[in-house]
């Protein structure tokens, strides 16, 4: 018997078009997997190599080389920090340019658009253009960090600013403030803690990409390693890769603990002691 909620009850939804769309895509998948000039025989091989490699890397460091690994290593520190300089400098005017309500509409695409070129080319591209006119030099490593880091930190900059409240934007403009005064008084202050944290991880992300940098002559710890690397010295390669893992993860400490402290600010004190 057939009652009345019955017909009421809507027909189940076709799957059909999601399901076409999975299978399409793994063939895609497979077809890419098939047509790889890959030698599986060495792929298989990778887990003893790597573990041959290194016992000969760690097995026995060589540490005699340790004082100029700290001082090329405090080079790549010295250019990630210079190029997360430029690109704050440079990305945060341009983001806000580029964000809805603040620049025109004109400018605000244009922009956008720039950021977007800038992203789709890694920073080695960028590096070996510039060694052209600035040579083998830091600052070509600094200047190329600073370069593509304005395509991502400068997208970050107008979502930032996108996705503030508009109760401040909108008490400012009530007052008689223009676009000038919405962003001094509105959008910067509310942005700025964020920023800051965006820009401690834009050095971050420096800190790692300078070691690669450093493998097309741009100086630093990553040149060190090129050089040792080719010559097979692989107690010398080993001695350099806990250096430079070791200042990684200690930069990563210290900035995580600055970014939280900048986005969660000061714990109150005496808390503990009234209770």
């Amino acid at each position: 018997m057939t009652t009345q909620t019955d017909l009421l009850l809507p027909a189940p939804p076709s799957r059909t078009k999601q399901n076409v769309a999975a299978l399409g895509v793994g063939a895609l998948i497979l077809a890419a997997i098939a047509t790889l000039d890959v030698d599986w025989a060495k792929l298989f091989d990778l887990p003893r190599a790597s573990w041959e490699y290194g016992v000969l890397m760690f097995a026995d460091p060589t540490w005699e080389k340790l004082p100029r690994a700290l001082f090329e290593t405090w080079r790549s520190i010295s250019m990630a920090w210079l190029g997360a300089i430029l690109c704050v400098v440079a990305s945060i005017p341009l983001g806000m340019l580029a964000a809805h309500g603040v620049g025109p509409a004109w400018l605000r695409q244009g922009l956008r658009g720039i950021f977007a070129v800038i992203r789709a080319v890694p920073e080695v591209i960028i590096a070996l253009i510039l060694l052209t006119v600035t040579g083998l030099t830091p600052f070509t490593g600094a200047l190329a960090l600073g370069i593509a880091g304005i395509g991502t930190q400068g997208k970050w900059v107008y979502e930032t600013i996108e996705s503030l409240r508009s109760d401040a934007t909108e008490a400012v403009r009530a007052a008689g403030g223009g676009r000038l005064a919405v962003l001094r008084w509105a959008l910067w202050p509310a942005a700025l803690p964020s920023l800051m944290s965006f820009a401690l991880y834009r050095f971050e992300i420096n800190i790692r990409t300078s070691a690669v940098l450093g493998l097309v002559g741009a100086g630093g710890i990553g040149s060190m390693l090129s050089n040792y690397t080719n010559y097979r010295e692989w107690g010398t390669v080993g001695m350099l890769l806990i250096v430079v893992i070791a200042a990684t993860m200690l930069i990563d400490a210290i900035s995580g603990a600055l970014r939280r402290r900048i986005m969660e600010g000061a714990k109150p004190r005496g808390l503990d002691r009234i209770r």
